[in-house]
């Protein structure tokens, strides 16, 4: 049980990657405050947890003193709090031409500026636990796909963040920060995107060998895994990292070109 008994805080946690990570928390002992925007979703996860390991929380990160009453369900409910993964973002396709200022604040609120305030009032807890924050980012923080400029610029400021925070606050507060960065995650979200953008239900299943090498991209549970450690005590005094999640070597890798013209391509 490498997270018994410790409280964890999993943003955007009724669905995909976020449900995963809440699912292994409990598995390893740990409770949990569920938070997204889906009330009948988050209501599903909570019934599945259990009500005694699991509470819910559904409110946008973004509003005006959100943080503040994310922790304070999490500390009034389970009496502490240990750990906070960000992992709540927004994904929307956009480029230098159809990005404009309204989209690319929003984007940086939910993905980068509502994870440093999440941060900020979680740290007087987590100092008192000797806690953790895990940010959950995406490879595209390093570059990105020419279509999710603002999504990946806004994780590339979340990394910053992390690298920033995971020295001073472990210095000087003692609590860790670190990041992984997914790559292509077969979640809920990713199944409806690529429906919307014309793909039949079944693309992942038709994938060529440079996207995934393996015949399919990553699961939800896969992440998750890599995330109790950095929870656990088993992480020891690791911080300021970034780890990338992905089935091939991200950076300096030339891919032949969009994937769903390839899937389109190979369907017709």
């Amino acid at each position: 049980m490498r997270l018994k008994n410790k409280t964890v805080i999993v943003t955007g946690s009724c669905t995909g990657i976020g449900k995963a990570i809440a699912g292994r928390c409990v598995d390893e002992g740990a409770q949990v405050v569920i938070n997204g925007l889906e009330q009948a979703a988050g209501e599903e996860v909570v019934n599945r947890l259990g009500k005694e390991n699991a509470v819910l929380h559904i409110e946008d990160i973004t509003l005006e003193g959100a943080p503040g009453r994310l922790i304070d369900t999490a500390v009034q409910r389970f009496g502490k709090l240990d750990a906070l993964v960000n992992n709540a973002a927004m994904v929307h396709a956009s480029n230098i031409r159809t990005t404009d200022l309204l989209l690319f604040r929003k984007i940086l609120e939910v993905n980068s500026l509502a994870p440093f305030a999440l941060i900020q009032a979680a740290l007087p807890h987590l100092e008192k636990t000797g806690g953790s924050v895990l940010n959950i980012g995406s490879v595209n923080a390093w570059s990105g796909e020419p279509d999710l400029l603002a999504y990946s610029v806004s994780k590339g400021a979340l990394m910053t963040l992390t690298r920033n925070l995971g020295d001073m606050l472990h210095r000087d507060h003692g609590v860790r920060v670190n990041q992984i960065n997914p790559g292509w995650v077969l979640t809920e979200n990713e199944i409806r995107r690529k429906r919307d953008q014309g793909l039949p239900d079944d693309w992942y299943e038709n994938l060529p060998d440079d996207w995934a090498p393996s015949g399919r991209i990553l699961w939800p549970n896969e992440i998750a895994e890599a995330v109790l450690y950095y929870l656990s005590d088993a992480a020891g005094p690791v911080s300021g990292q970034v780890m990338d999640l992905e089935q091939y070597p991200f950076l300096g890798r030339n891919m032949s070109k969009d994937v769903s013209a390839i899937v389109k391509d190979q369907k017709s």
